[in-house]
Parts: C-alpha cells; sequence; structure tokens
C-alpha cells in the first residue's frame, strides 16, 4: 500500500474546507477510513449512514454495474464497492474531489472495479447502461454548478424533469434525491409549501411514462432521538420543520419502464 498517496489523502482532507461550494460534504467510506486512520476532517453531517441504510434495505447492489453521478468524495461509490457491486463508475465535476476519488481508487486496489470520471454529468450524453445509479441531491444545482446558466425559477422544474426522465433508457433503477429549494437558495423555493407530499406528486406525475416509484423512505426521529430513514406512511410524509430541509427531503427508488 502506497503510504506517499495516504499521505497525500490525509493532507488533502486537511485542507478541505478550500475546496469549493461543496466543501466538507460527505464523511469518508468506511473502506477508506479503515486505511487512513485518524485524518483532521470534520464534515457537515449529511447523514450519509442513514441514507445508505435504507437504500441497502430497496436495493440489493450486490453484481451490478452503478453510476453514481455528483459523487463528491465517494462515499455511496466505495460503499457500493463494499456492498459487492461489480463495478462502480463515479462522476465528479469538482477537480480536488475527484483527484481525491482517483487517488483513494489506487490507494484500495480497485481499479479494475471503480473509475473517476471528472466532469460535470451532461445528461443529454448518456449512453451506456446501468443496473444502479445515485443521482442524490444535484438537479436542484442545474443552472449553477452546472448546466444552461440561462435557466430560470419558472422553467427549472421541467428542465429537472426533462434530465430525470432522460436517463430511463439507460439506468434500470435509481436512487434518487432533490432538494426542496433551487441552488439549495431558500429564495428560489421550487414547492410553494416546501412539503414532502409536493415533491413525491411531482416526482410521481412528472416521471409516469418514464419511471415507477417503487420505494419512498422518509427521515424521522427514533425513541432513541436517532435519525431513521423508514418507508413513507400518512404521519411521516408530514412535513417536519424540527429535522431541517435537508432531512425533509426523500428517498426516491425509481424503476425504468424503459428497460
Amino acid at each position: 500500500m502506497r503510504t506517499d498517496l495516504i499521505e497525500d489523502l490525509k493532507s488533502q482532507l486537511k485542507n478541505e474546507a478550500d475546496s469549493g461550494k461543496h466543501a466538507l460534504y460527505q464523511t469518508l467510506p468506511i473502506i477508506l477510513q479503515e486505511v487512513l486512520g485518524n485524518v483532521d476532517y470534520t464534515p457537515g453531517s449529511r447523514f450519509e449512514v442513514q441514507r445508505l441504510d435504507f437504500m441497502k434495505k430497496i436495493v440489493d447492489l450486490s453484481h451490478c454495474d452503478v453510476i453514481d453521478i455528483g459523487c463528491n468524495l465517494g462515499f455511496f461509490s466505495f460503499s457500493a464497492i463494499s456492498a459487492e457491486a461489480s463495478h462502480v463508475t463515479s462522476i465528479e465535476g469538482n477537480y480536488e474531489h475527484a483527484k481525491f476519488v482517483e487517488k483513494s481508487i489506487d490507494v484500495l486496489s480497485l481499479q479494475e472495479k471503480m473509475e473517476i470520471i471528472n466532469c460535470y454529468f451532461d445528461f443529454r450524453s448518456f449512453s451506456d447502461k446501468y443496473d444502479v445509479g445515485f443521482l442524490l441531491n444535484v438537479l436542484h444545482h442545474v443552472g449553477d454548478d452546472y448546466g444552461d446558466k440561462t435557466l430560470n425559477l419558472g422553467s427549472i422544474k421541467d428542465n429537472i424533469l426533462r434530465e430525470l426522465n432522460g436517463m430511463a433508457p439507460y439506468c434500470h433503477r435509481l436512487l434518487f434525491q432533490l432538494g426542496f429549494n433551487w441552488r439549495g437558495n431558500k429564495g428560489f423555493p421550487l414547492f410553494e409549501k416546501g412539503s414532502k407530499k409536493e415533491m413525491i406528486e411531482f416526482i410521481e406525475q412528472g416521471t409516469n411514462g418514464y419511471w415507477k416509484v417503487k420505494e419512498i423512505g422518509v427521515a424521522i426521529r427514533s425513541y432513541k432521538n436517532d435519525v431513521v430513514y423508514e418507508k413513507v406512511n400518512a404521519d411521516n410524509v408530514k412535513r417536519d420543520d424540527s429535522l431541517g430541509e435537508f432531512l425533509n427531503r426523500p428517498i426516491f427508488l425509481l424503476e425504468s419502464k424503459c428497460f
């Protein structure tokens, strides 16, 4: 195992706060934590472990060809490998984050099972087919981090659906999340009431003909006050402001109608 790469990774994590808009965004995958040991890195929590726990209950990643669009530091990509995915293609537009994933692949000797592509994904040029995709909290950044900079709030929801539906011929199952605000800005809400019901109806109606909504998960506080995700029901579908905007975002498992 190359100690120089390990030290490079540790150094990059130490300086992660300077890496751009989505810095300090993801926790590290367990297989990388085990190699790096103690590191000077304290990301803000996006409840990656809890989200992954729910996802693994609703989709089997073993022996799957997986794509992770907007992979950041690779938590879900490397976790898919740990879940015995056959191959993972990771897409990341941030150069520093893509280099981190590339070095991590080398450190973990996963070159035959993983690849990282440093680009902002062009949904119009999708060509390869995948068993499972991760598209988590990406599409509400269109016109900001990537895509057409002339988009406005009036056209953004149509654009989101066009890109989401455009993936249906190429991805059999898709784990999907969407933010409630365009660009992550509270001044540009995508839904009038900011409710889970509005988002669920938007996805169900807007993807009809392309995707079937197989499962929906939402976050709750357990009796131990821990965050857990469970299947949506009449009680947990209600907006819960105590959880904050991020934890109100549902997790969708979509199954393509094009396969």
